[in-house]
């Protein structure tokens, strides 16, 4: 089933993204951890892309499991920043002969070596340009993009970034996962800066429990995210002790998504960094919520 379709429904629900193994050693385990977070049975689940093609393999092995085994809907990941256009079209090739509707459209990071080359050259730059190869190859492709409730942080300011969103939606996103962030406030004033700019298509926040005190250094690194003092002050209080910890780090994030509910937000995106148990916490927490 297409994501789009999924997002016209009025009642509230959760999806949830995973990770392939970086090795095939690790494939079992990986995949057991993504069947269980299946079996929750959420909207549905995205999987992320091997960089360097090293696992792409495993994203769309992933992706496709969860889709036959489970009857959940999946989102592959596919990223084409320095890869070649025949290279990217094999994997479009590879997503559909795998059954797979749904592409999350990506740039992806540039890889180290690649930092001094001339970007001129390369078939791929930005992500726009992926999602243009995916509708001219495939219309019925339901094709997702990325956004950045606190700016990209490669745009020079809030408004240029609005500028080239939109000329990513017009491209063909039907839809838009926003990257982590931990104060709502910050999503609802992008959302009225996006929306003024004529972007109407669904928006799906981004939410990652941070559930023990090293994932947040990794989590601002990555992300650059702004972290409210309420959140700093959780850290502080429990961050020496791993259970309390874990669980407040699942309240916070409970009441980030109740709060996205109740402001109309009806679908949100879970970051669950491959933890089941995470996944079903929450999931529970919010069980009359979701009906479930």
């Amino acid at each position: 089933m297409k994501i789009s379709q999924l997002l016209t429904n009025d009642t509230c629900a959760l999806s949830f993204e995973v990770f392939p193994p970086k090795t095939e050693s690790a494939y079992e385990s990986v995949a057991a951890a993504t069947e269980e977070i299946a079996r929750l049975r959420p909207a549905f689940m995205s999987v992320t892309y091997g960089a360097g093609g090293g696992t792409s393999r495993y994203t769309l092995s992933i992706a496709e499991n969860i889709k036959e085994k489970y009857g959940v809907p999946s989102l592959a990941h596919l990223t084409c920043v320095s890869s070649t256009r025949e290279t990217v079209r094999e994997r479009i090739e590879d997503i559909r002969r795998a059954g797979i509707q749904n592409v999350m459209a990506l740039r992806g990071d540039i890889p180290a070596d690649k930092l001094g080359e001339d970007r001129s050259l390369w078939h791929y730059r930005h992500a726009v340009e992926l999602v243009r190869e995916l509708k001219e190859i495939d219309p019925d492709f339901c094709i997702g993009g990325a956004c950045y409730p606190e700016i990209h942080p490669e745009s020079r300011n809030q408004k240029e970034d609005i500028f080239f969103l939109k000329e990513k939606v017009e491209a063909g996103c039907d839809f838009l996962t926003t990257q982590m962030f931990f104060d709502n406030n910050l999503l609802y004033n992008f959302l009225y800066k996006i929306r003024e700019a004529g972007i109407t298509v669904p928006i799906l926040p981004g939410i990652m429990p941070i559930t023990n005190a090293k994932q947040v250094e990794r989590a601002i690194s990555l992300s650059g995210s702004f972290v409210p003092q309420r959140f700093k002050s959780l850290v502080d209080a429990f961050g020496n002790d791993p259970a309390a910890m874990r669980q407040a780090g699942i309240a916070y994030a409970t009441d980030q998504i109740i709060d996205l509910f109740a402001n109309g937000l009806k679908t949100v995106h879970v970051y669950s960094m491959n933890k089941p148990d995470v996944a079903e916490a929450i999931m529970a927490n919010l069980s009359d919520i979701l009906g479930k």
